[in-house]
């Protein structure tokens, strides 16, 4: 401890040695390595080496002894390596049930954005609503999902992810109660706006806390799981969505039940299993009880003094769209809307069984996360030299099989194809699809590191914004241009989209090379 009184009577100037205190770290601001800051930050947020402090400023041209030097200089704390308090050395038991808990709130978010479709009958009768509108609640969903992590996405990494999964649980339980005891359609639409806006927590934070208590390294099966919940979820709400609407005496209002029912088990586990893992957050509240305990205002986590402007944090987000996972995460709910019209029309099936048809779309997720394992090797096998780019190798396999699962699906739009061929080609569209959004996952956790959450929240906006707007006219194009054409449009739209992965994987660096932000993550060293 008296090393600790010396440092604090000095200012940490004249020890280059950082001071353990209590399994922490307490650093000067000399000895912070600024490579661990925010790049994000604006210079004029950092105090430069040789800035004078507020004192020395007041007797700047005065001539004073070293008895009268008073330095105000803070003193950082730091979790010294291996402390387990750091989230990036919890237990792997802890690690894991973070995990699936946290994937377990993305199958929910997917179930209950596709499940709803599936009682559009039933709620047009009762609530003596269109078709149309009944599938705008499709679209309010994906609004809120999309629009509302431009501002959550920064507060968790500022404030904390533990109040926001609380805050969200309890929110996203009260809209299925909104929804089933909705009086008309209006209340059903604003309910499923309010879902998508609690729900995107599970999107967005999800892969950010993944990158709290993974190292890179370790990600590939963590991030696969988290994205077999996202694409297998919308397959398995429809799944028993469809059956219980077959029941006549359970029918729209039960799905939301049933799913609440899962919301509940989920909400009881969420304060045993989910602690913070946001460590710059941790370590503010460490710093704020040792000011309180020792009287020592220097003492301060780093956080406390980086933040950042909404418009910088927005601005940058915009920079991480992805127009790829965008339209493929558009053709998928498109896909929603169009298997039940495909298979009641051309093959006769009811709702149940349409329903039933959307397990294709867990065995396509499946399919992708058995082979995400040949993928892990090839990162392994290929991060020294390729980088983040590593992530990539299944992106462009994926490129390929997208427009090929679309055509497929396309023209085996015939009464006299057996459904089965049809139900292949949205596999196949599916193992496309989970490909590409594990591997922009997984990508921009490497390439953006602890903030990943605002990375991805950019993205999400995008991918977001298109399942939005894909349902709303797809029926209308598949009436229109008939089920093949229709199917065709998007299937050569894709094929034009083939280059994207192969253009990131070859040239990524010298691109990542324009981004200052990237850059610096990716030189800076990992955090212990």
């Amino acid at each position: 401890m008296d090393s600790s009184i010396d440092v604090e009577k000095r200012g940490g100037r004249d020890n280059d040695t950082p001071v353990d205190m209590n399994g922490l770290v307490i650093k000067s601001g000399d000895q912070v390595d600024s490579s661990d800051l925010d790049p994000r930050l604006s210079l004029s947020s950092r105090r430069a080496a040789d800035e004078p402090t507020s004192r020395q400023t007041e007797k700047e041209g005065n001539s004073i002894d070293d008895n009268d030097t008073v330095v105000d200089e803070p003193l950082y704390i730091e979790f010294e390596q291996g402390d387990q308090r750091n989230p990036v050395n919890f237990s792997p038991a802890r690690k894991w049930a973070i995990t699936w808990l946290s994937s377990f709130s993305t199958l929910l978010a997917a179930s209950t954005a596709a499940g709803y479709s599936m009682g559009f009958e039933s709620m047009c009768d009762e609530l003596h609503c269109t078709h149309f509108r009944a599938t705008i609640g499709l679209s309010t969903f994906t609004l809120g999902f999309g629009v509302v992590p431009l501002f959550t996405a920064s507060f968790s990494e500022e404030f904390g992810r533990q109040p926001l999964y609380i805050v969200s649980a309890g929110g996203f339980f009260l809209t299925y109660i909104l929804i089933a005891l909705a009086p008309n359609i209006h209340a059903v639409l604003v309910g499923r706006f309010l879902q998508g806006a609690f729900g995107s927590t599970w999107a967005t934070m999800v892969g950010g806390t993944i990158a709290d208590i993974w190292m890179p390294q370790q990600r590939g099966l963590p991030m696969s799981i988290f994205a077999i919940a996202a694409l297998g979820g919308t397959g398995f709400g429809p799944v028993i969505g469809g059956w219980i609407e077959m029941n006549p005496k359970l029918e729209w209002k039960w799905i939301e039940w049933v799913l609440m029912i899962l919301c509940g088990l989920y909400i009881l586990m969420l304060p045993v299993i989910m602690k913070e893992t946001r460590s710059s957050i941790l370590l503010r509240r460490i710093a704020q009880k040792m000011r309180a305990e020792t009287g020592n205002k220097r003492y301060r986590a780093r956080v406390e003094d980086e933040r950042l402007s909404m418009r910088t944090m927005i601005f940058y987000r915009a920079l991480a769209q992805s127009l790829w996972i965008g339209f493929a995460w558009g053709v998928t709910y498109a896909l929603i809307e169009s298997i039940p019209l495909t298979f009641e029309v051309l093959h006769g099936f009811n709702t149940g069984q349409i329903g039933t048809v959307f397990a294709a779309m867990i065995v396509g997720s499946g399919i992708g996360y058995i082979s995400n394992t040949y993928q892990e090797r090839l990162y392994h096998a290929n991060i020294e030299k390729r980088g983040p780019e590593a992530r990539l190798y299944g992106a462009c396999f994926a490129a390929v099989l997208l427009p090929a699962g679309m055509f497929l699906y396309a023209w085996s739009s015939f009464s006299y194809v057996h459904w089965i061929v049809p139900v292949i080609g949205i596999t196949l569209l599916i193992w496309a699809t989970y490909i590409i959004y594990l591997a922009v996952f997984t990508y921009l956790a490497d390439a953006y590191g602890p903030f990943a959450s605002s990375a991805l929240a950019g993205q999400s906006l995008c991918r977001n914004l298109a399942a939005m707007a894909f349902p709303l006219f797809t029926t209308q194009m598949f009436e229109k241009l008939g089920f093949t054409w229709a199917g065709t449009l998007f299937a050569c739209i894709a094929t034009l989209m083939i280059p994207i992965p192969f253009i990131l994987f070859f040239y990524g660096p010298s691109i990542r090379a324009h981004s200052t932000f990237s850059r610096q993550v990716l030189e800076s060293k990992p955090v212990s």
